[in-house]
């Protein structure tokens, strides 16, 4: 379906990287080519318009020669990269500084024969609370168990992971690990509590099967 009917169906979280690091990472190179992110990077404000005019000039300052500019609406899709790639002469570019995500920067490596260096760190799919405030919610473990803990999964919002709980440590519902952050386990009791469901509480849960997760996948619908 088109991007415009859904502008904010998921988001990768992102943060910028020192700059310190990302010079050290252009040293060797002059031209320099800054693809942005239309999506997820600039509701993040770490790859949007305003964050790279402000990486060009900042690339300026240090020397370098700044010969393309974009903000690509989204660069994890391969279709949309050929198609602005195919506008642009290559050959006058030495790198190629991407600010969005290990799957855009991916995604654009796997395509241009060019040296492709990241500015930002990728952190976590988020779910998005309001502008600029996102929590982690989905580790993407292959094997989803939200249909037995009523919509909380342990595996990411409980900071060992547990999924059999709650641990020893939890004190009034607060996580021993971050006294700031909610006992994933205490809030599953709860919901399960509201839905008369507390016996999954008693269920003893086998350890998950992370060959589901083996890194590279790949998904393929027709």
């Amino acid at each position: 379906m088109p991007y415009a009917l859904f502008p904010e169906v998921f988001m990768i979280v992102t943060k910028a990287k020192d700059f310190e690091i990302i010079k050290e990472n252009l040293k060797e190179y002059k031209k320099i080519a800054v693809i942005g992110c239309g999506r997820c990077a600039t509701s993040c404000s770490t790859g949007g318009e305003a964050e790279v005019l402000e990486m060009k000039k900042r690339l300026e300052e240090i020397g370098k020669q700044v010969v393309y500019v974009k903000v690509m609406e989204v660069p994890c899709d391969e279709r949309i990269v050929k198609k602005e790639f195919a506008k642009v002469d290559l050959d006058n570019v030495d790198c190629i500084l991407t600010m969005c995500c290990g799957s855009g920067t991916s995604s654009i490596n796997d395509l241009i024969d060019r040296r492709v260096v990241p500015a930002l760190d990728s952190l976590f799919l988020g779910v998005i609370k309001r502008a600029g405030d996102y929590d982690e919610r989905c580790s993407m473990c292959g094997e989803c168990i939200l249909d037995l803990t009523y919509g909380i999964c342990p595996v990411t919002r409980c900071s060992k992971g547990l999924l059999n709980g709650p641990c020893g440590g939890s004190v009034n519902g607060r996580c021993e690990v971050d006294s700031d952050h909610d006992c994933a386990w205490s809030m599953i009791y709860e919901k399960l509590k509201k839905y008369g469901k507390l016996e999954n509480m008693e269920k003893f849960w086998k350890p998950k099967n992370y060959k589901i997760a083996i890194k590279p996948q790949k998904l393929k619908t027709k």
